[in-house]
């Protein structure tokens, strides 16, 4: 089974904000596959679906951001979801806002979520797509900006990120990750 997960933060308050672009994408999946998620378990809300290349999971860890490895590694040992059958979906200030950058390790790189992922699945060895959503204005905290909204003038932009998101997930399901990486990065 395959495991994707979109880091977040739950609560209205932080719908649409940029810390969320993982939840939107993973709110595209479920809709545009008609899934809803409507599971909870492990302290996160997600959905299974079977399709042509196999079952797919969808989840939403409602730990907030900076405890996702919490959610993700019980969901992990329970289902039996190997480690190079996971992705994770996040944002990143390091990248131009709309850009897509997918990897298959790395560092943290001051990524609070992705920090917890790492200490909980005990290595940085696992697929991603960061979804890059600018560094902040000068004299902005990171910290409000990440929390901030899309403004109307980036929601295009967003909007198109998402749906170029949800098509690498999709190829990743029949293509190995690194002919993924080739066919999506920088889009």
């Amino acid at each position: 089974m395959k495991l994707i997960v979109g880091l977040g933060n739950p609560g209205k308050q932080y719908e649409h904000t940029r810390h969320n672009i993982g939840f939107e994408c993973i709110d595209e999946l479920a809709k545009k596959w008609d899934a809803p998620l409507n599971q909870m378990k492990f302290n996160g809300m997600f959905t299974t679906i079977h399709r042509p290349e196999g079952k797919v999971m969808l989840l939403k860890p409602l730990t907030y951001m900076n405890l996702s490895g919490e959610c993700v590694r019980p969901i992990m040992d329970y289902y039996d979801i190997e480690i190079e059958d996971v992705i994770v979906i996040y944002d990143d200030l390091d990248l131009e806002i709309g850009k897509l950058r997918l990897r298959q390790k790395g560092s943290a790189g001051g990524h609070n979520g992705i920090k917890s992922l790492i200490q909980h699945l005990g290595t940085q060895e696992f697929n991603r797509i960061r979804v890059g959503i600018s560094r902040p204005p000068v004299g902005m905290k990171v910290a409000d900006y990440v929390l901030s909204k899309f403004t109307k003038e980036e929601d295009p932009t967003i909007d198109d990120a998402i749906k170029k998101c949800v098509a690498a997930v999709e190829t990743s399901l029949s293509k190995k990750f690194l002919d993924v990486m080739s066919e999506f990065n920088g889009q």
